[in-house]
């Protein structure tokens, strides 16, 4: 690979990403992404970038992949609304599975920035939000609207109640519905669920005029946790018949929700709204330009690329070794893993043959297909070709992508012993 204007060494100077920043002077939508989900430097450089454009930019919220009853606690915390005094307190309801992804020190350290950056702003300027995008939370999305309706229309409460009874003797797990209704034979809650969202909608203008802008939001938290429900219920059901459809619906909810959070932001602020998005590289990244969109896979960067056009612009990384928090299989304990030598014909190995530690790419050059490596919460090396490759064509994925050649685990707040041991490097005992 050789090196020419469009590959840039990061030395760590302050100016490091004022090409990046530069790039996106016309974009409303910035999506970074990250190729693992336990990776310090994927969260401390994102964290940078995304200061910079909320100082340099105006970009005023942040939306993550993470369920948005747990991340409206954090936008409360760093609006100043909240009773939580510390951004770890601000987090505490991120504890459904993989909790490290946003109880980690990293996120930590950016909450409490945004919420120092809010306290600073001026009496009569837009405060920088946190947003969640995801819609794991059914149960407690369905609390969070009965709550809502509890002081703002008892008798609707009530209504609601009824009909989200209907998930009540499945038990405190959604697999659970989703295994019963999906493919078990039991009648499933869809149209309790629609129906509890078709009345919030209906009621959102006699609901949301009665105390101004905090009745406004507080009608949209609720209204958006009861599409999250309806799509959760769908999820929940499609998860266990295969194919692609769960993964589309996921990701057609976080760009819906996207959307209307930008929607409720301007119509509330009275300005365009410029939103940070952070998610996986394989959320962010355009599906049309991997092996996983040719198999009918679509993706929040896909969606919102065809709907912006030029205002999106999206920015992945890639490592080729070093350490990653993760766990071995779905709900088990955080590890620290090794992350294995990228394999040869992948863009991560053609990265590493450059010498350099850290650099910027604007891939637009980079033509043909490579395998990409995507580590998730599970990491699985003993089957990693299987597990974590893909083909994909980095120039129609990404308009920027870093890399960082070395990189290590995400440190997470509940240091579990499994992570505290790590995990032996793969040379052991030869240490070659």
């Amino acid at each position: 690979m050789e090196r020419d204007d469009t590959l840039l060494p990061l030395t760590g100077a302050d100016t490091d990403y004022d090409p990046l920043v530069e790039r996106t002077v016309q974009s409303r939508f910035v999506l970074i992404g990250e190729a693992s989900h336990g990776t310090h430097e994927f969260y401390r450089e994102r964290a940078e970038i995304t200061k910079r454009l909320i100082a340099e930019q105006r970009f005023t919220a942040v939306a993550v992949e993470g369920d948005w009853p747990d991340a409206y606690r954090v936008n409360r915390f760093v609006r100043g609304e909240s009773d939580d005094e510390f951004a770890e307190e601000a987090l505490e309801d991120f504890r459904r599975f993989p909790s490290w992804m946003w109880r980690n020190t990293d996120v930590v350290d950016f909450v409490t920035w945004l919420r120092e950056w809010n306290d600073a702003l001026p009496a009569d300027a837009a405060k920088v939000g946190f947003y969640g995008l995801d819609l794991y939370s059914l149960h407690t999305s369905i609390e969070a609207v009965v709550e809502y309706l509890d002081e703002a229309d008892p008798d609707a409460a009530a209504r609601a109640r009824e009909r989200y009874a209907c998930f009540d003797h499945f038990g405190p797990d959604p697999q659970v519905y989703g295994y019963e209704a999906g493919i078990g034979g039991a009648e499933s809650c869809e149209r309790q669920v629609v129906e509890q969202l078709v009345e919030l909608r209906n009621k959102a203008a006699e609901l949301a005029s009665r105390d101004g802008r905090i009745a406004v939001d507080a009608h949209f938290y609720a209204e958006q946790n009861a599409r999250l429900v309806a799509d959760a219920e769908r999820y929940y059901r499609s998860v266990f018949r295969g194919g692609v459809e769960s993964w589309n619906l996921r990701d057609t909810h976080m760009a819906e929700t996207l959307e209307a959070l930008a929607g409720h932001l301007e119509r509330t602020s009275g300005a365009a709204t410029k939103a940070v998005v952070w998610a996986h590289n394989s959320h962010v990244g355009d599906a049309r330009a991997t092996q996983l969109g040719e198999a009918g896979e679509l993706n929040i960067g896909r969606l919102v690329r065809e709907r912006h056009g030029r205002d999106a612009f999206v920015v992945g990384f890639s490592t080729y070794t070093g350490t990653v928090t993760a766990a071995s299989d779905w709900g088990r304990p955080a590890e620290r893993k090794h992350v294995r030598r990228a394999l040869e014909g992948s863009w991560e190995q053609l990265f590493h043959g450059t010498g350099l530690p850290r650099f910027l790419l604007v891939p637009a050059g980079l033509r043909g297909r490579r395998l990409e490596r995507a580590i998730g919460v599970i990491y699985r090396p003993e089957t990693e070709r299987l597990s974590h490759y893909f083909e994909a064509r980095l120039a129609d994925q990404f308009d920027a992508l870093i890399h960082l050649d070395e990189t290590r685990a995400v440190e997470p707040l509940e240091r579990t012993s499994e992570w505290e041991v790590g995990e032996l490097p793969e040379t052991y005992p030869w240490a070659v």
